[in-house]
């Protein structure tokens, strides 16, 4: 087990199975030293837990819940590329996008269950630079989706 892994197992989260995309692409896919995901839906056993939008249907609290299983799918996405997690070396950038009703602004905590778990599972690697976007509607009525870009120790 890597020493990424046995920081999930150590606070509770097994990485899940990736996601299947739902489209023409690939869950992610490695340049360089980079892996960039795909934009990873809140799916749990191959579903979503709950749609809609937040501040309407879904609460904040709900959709950073949310987040957090996006960026797990978006470590599964990129473990699936690189072979071993451990060889992150930092995750560079995440864009949140967050479903939301007319008049919500809290996108950016919405988004920081991505980013707080990321920081929690990687510590100093982690930190990232960041973009949280509003949007009308996402793939499946989902209420969140992350994509994440890091950067791979080469072996």
């Amino acid at each position: 087990m890597s020493a990424v892994e046995a920081k999930l197992a150590e606070l509770g989260l097994t990485l899940p199975e990736v996601v299947p995309p739902l489209a023409a692409y690939q869950a992610a896919v490695q340049s360089g030293p980079y892996v960039y995901t795909s934009g990873q839906l809140p799916m749990l056993g191959g579903k979503l837990p709950v749609t809609g939008k937040v501040g309407a249907e879904v609460t904040p609290d709900e959709a950073k819940e949310l987040a957090r299983t996006c960026a797990l799918n978006a470590l599964a996405a990129v473990k699936s590329v690189a072979g071993d997690l451990d060889r992150i070396a930092r995750v560079v950038k995440v864009v949140g996008f967050v479903a939301s009703a007319a008049d919500f602004t809290g996108q950016p905590g919405v988004i920081n269950g991505a980013s707080e778990l990321l920081g929690e599972v990687l510590g100093d690697k982690g930190v990232h630079a960041r973009s949280a976007v509003g949007v009308a509607v996402l793939p499946l009525d989902a209420p969140v989706e992350v994509e994440i870009q890091v950067e791979l120790v080469q072996p």
